[in-house]
């Protein structure tokens, strides 16, 4: 039990106020990459996306929830989105969301890791983040304080269902978030 006390007495503390951070929607995108033909990169991205950041006293305290709306993909092609969209591959109909939920957040000063469950359609696995927490800065038009974090990470199709057009698209896609929390009023 001592060394419980003292391992949680040494966890590094978050520079930010504790509380629930609001996403800044304006200033945060998801974005993916998958290979084609196993030749070429597309790039594209989810425009609509709910998150949520609950800062803790100390950081294995933080906890972060997100939603990304799955039919509102962007890949700058839109005959594409909507081949993406259909139920031979994506199918929206029967996976309209797709959730990441933390589990377990460490690390300090710049570098953080985050643990947690991605959910796609009835498919929940476990995916790890490495985050870049960009610093926190106040926005003179308004005194509101925003901190902002870079997180990637992968996943493989398969393990979601995802299995479709082998060959034609890549098996890992990679996954870039850039978020902007704002610090709650009461901080």
């Amino acid at each position: 039990m001592t060394n419980d006390i003292a391992a949680a007495a040494s966890a590094p503390a978050l520079p930010l106020a504790p509380g629930n951070w609001a996403l800044d929607p304006f200033h945060s995108s998801v974005n993916f990459t998958i290979r084609h033909l196993g030749i070429a990169k597309v790039r594209g991205r989810f425009e609509r996306l709910e998150a949520e950041l609950f800062v803790g006293e100390r950081a294995e305290d933080a906890r972060v929830s997100a939603t990304v709306d799955l039919a509102s993909i962007d890949t700058g092609n839109a005959d594409r989105d909507a081949h993406v969209r259909a139920s031979d591959l994506l199918d929206v109909e029967k996976r309209p969301t797709m959730t990441y939920r933390s589990t377990r957040v460490s690390g300090e000063g710049a570098d953080w890791t985050m643990e947690g469950e991605l959910t796609i359609g009835e498919v929940t696995r476990p995916v790890t983040l490495a985050v870049e927490f960009g610093g926190l800065v106040e926005v003179p038009m308004d005194g509101s304080r925003h901190a902002g974090f870079e997180a990637t990470g992968e996943i493989r199709r398969s393990e979601f269902g995802l299995d479709f057009a082998p060959g034609l698209l890549g098996e890992v896609v990679k996954i870039q978030l850039d978020m902007q929390f704002v610090e709650p009023k009461n901080a």
